[in-house]
């Protein structure tokens, strides 16, 4: 069965959309998935599923996230192929130093992705903001905290993208390794 990485936007940030990892993890297994392991305490899993279609098992978990946690949340599902291909292929790598000030942004159809273009304008060097088809990728060597881009990817206007920072990005790649 193939093996995908699953990516919840905007959960246990604060107050709001609490989904615990033990719920997500039962949830998953509902589903079907085997193999369930989740990373942090912030909407990622690593899942072995029956399904191939990673709109389709998007939905699937956004529905039952809804149903079952009360919480209505965008879900992103990567195959285990689109996820090494997004680590590979990115246009930008961070030192190790760096990860923390490194996001790249998933989204789940690649419209998610085209509204990052309007942003890329925004970056001030030396932070750099590189939109691929696959994936967009926003270096802050300066943080977070001073980046011009950060703010509106983590805002509700980017609501069709998640962000991971690359440490957690290679922890993830790991993980689908590991199978």
């Amino acid at each position: 069965m193939p093996r995908f990485v699953v990516l919840l936007r905007g959960v246990n940030v604060g107050k709001g959309n609490r989904v615990p990892m033990a719920a997500f993890t039962s949830l998953l297994e509902g589903l079907g998935c085997t193999g369930v392991r989740t990373l942090l305490n912030s909407g990622n899993a690593v899942v072995t599923a029956p399904r191939r279609n990673t709109t389709a098992f998007a939905v699937a978990v956004a529905d039952a996230i809804a149903a079952q946690l009360g919480v209505t949340t965008p879900v992103i599902v990567k195959s285990s192929a689109e996820f090494a291909r997004i680590v590979s292929d990115a246009p930008l790598t961070p030192t190790a130093s760096d990860q923390s000030a490194f996001l790249v942004a998933f989204a789940q159809a690649p419209e998610g992705l085209r509204m990052l273009d309007a942003l890329v304008s925004l970056a001030a060097p030396p932070e750099r903001l590189v939109v691929t088809a696959d994936a967009g990728y926003l270096s802050c060597p300066a943080g977070l905290l001073d980046s011009r881009v950060a703010p509106v990817l983590l805002g509700k206007a980017a609501r069709a993208v998640t962000t991971r920072n690359w440490a957690t990005v290679l922890k993830l790649q790991a993980a689908l390794e590991a199978g």
